[in-house]
C-alpha cells in the first residue's frame, strides 16, 4: 500500500506544474532569444504536505533548453526529474526518476503599442520517456497548447496565461481515475526594482487531474530574480496553496544562463 501511495504520489507532483516558463514563476511571458540564441534553465523546488498520517516529501527537479529558430520563434525541449518519499505508520519509501519528456514551440505573433504588448501561443508535446508504472509518466504522447499575454512597462511587466492540455494514460486504472481536460489560468507581475533586482508575484489555478475530487489546485508564489551579468539569472521563490488540493509551501531555485 506504501508504494502504491508513493506511486500516486508521485504522479501528482509531477503533473501538478505546468512546464518550463521562466523560472521561478509559473506563469510565461512572450519573450524568445532572437534567432540562433540559446538559453538553458535548470530549477529545483521542494514540496512536503501531510495528509491523514501520511507526509510526501518531493525534490521537483527541471532542466530545459531553449533555441531561437527566428526572432520570434523558440523551440523548447526539457526533462523533469523527481525525487519522492512517503512516510506513514514509522516506515517510509523512496523513488526517483526522470519524468516525460517535453517539446514546445513558442510563437509571438503579435506585438502592440511599439512592443510594449505582445501576445504569443505555445503548442506542446510531451513524449514518454519516464517510467509510468513508478508515477514518473503517463506512458502516452499528450498535447496541449498555452496562450500568453505580456504587457511590459517602465517599472515592470504583467503576463497572462490561459492554457489546455489533453492527457492520456497508459495504465488503464490510471486512466479511469484521472481527467483528460486539463485546464490553466495564471497572473504574473514583474517590479524591476533595480538594474540587477526583480521582485516577482505569480497566482493561478489548475483543473484537478483526479476526477474524484472537485477542488482545483490554485496557487500564489512570490520571489525575486538577481541578475549578475547579461548571461545569468538566479532566482529564489516560495509557491503557497489557497486550498487543500496545492501544497501548503514549497521552495523553488534556479539558474537561467544565456548562452
Amino acid at each position: 500500500m506504501l508504494k502504491k501511495a508513493l506511486s500516486l504520489a508521485v504522479a501528482a507532483a509531477i503533473f501538478s506544474a505546468p512546464a518550463f516558463a521562466a523560472m521561478p514563476l509559473v506563469t510565461d511571458d512572450t519573450g524568445t532569444q532572437g534567432k540562433g540564441g540559446l538559453q538553458l534553465e535548470t530549477g529545483l523546488e521542494r514540496q512536503r504536505a501531510t495528509v491523514a498520517g501520511t507526509t510526501t516529501t518531493a525534490w521537483l527537479s527541471a532542466a530545459a533548453l531553449t533555441f531561437g529558430l527566428g526572432d520570434r520563434v523558440d523551440l523548447v525541449a526539457g526533462v523533469p526529474w523527481t525525487l519522492q518519499t512517503v512516510e506513514a505508520a514509522g516506515r517510509s519509501v523512496s523513488d526517483n526518476g526522470i519524468g516525460d519528456l517535453a517539446l514546445q514551440l513558442k510563437w509571438r505573433f503579435a506585438e502592440l503599442e511599439e512592443g510594449r504588448f505582445s501576445i504569443a501561443v505555445k503548442p506542446c508535446i510531451t513524449i514518454p520517456a519516464g517510467n509510468e508504472e513508478q508515477g514518473f509518466g503517463t506512458g502516452k504522447v499528450t498535447a496541449g497548447a498555452l496562450l500568453i499575454a505580456t504587457h511590459r512597462g517602465a517599472l515592470g511587466a504583467l503576463h497572462l496565461n490561459l492554457g489546455y492540455t489533453r492527457n492520456s494514460y497508459r495504465i488503464e486504472a490510471q486512466e479511469a481515475a484521472s481527467r483528460k481536460a486539463i485546464w490553466h489560468a495564471s497572473v504574473a507581475g514583474e517590479l524591476q526594482v533595480s538594474g540587477t533586482l526583480r521582485a516577482i508575484a505569480d497566482s493561478g489555478l489548475d483543473t484537478n487531474r483526479d476526477s474524484g475530487k472537485g477542488t482545483h489546485p490554485a496557487y500564489l508564489l512570490g520571489g525575486v530574480i538577481y541578475s549578475p551579468s547579461e548571461r545569468l539569472d538566479l532566482d529564489l521563490g516560495v509557491k503557497g496553496g489557497l486550498n487543500d488540493a496545492q501544497p501548503a509551501t514549497s521552495l523553488l531555485a534556479g539558474a537561467t544562463m544565456h548562452l
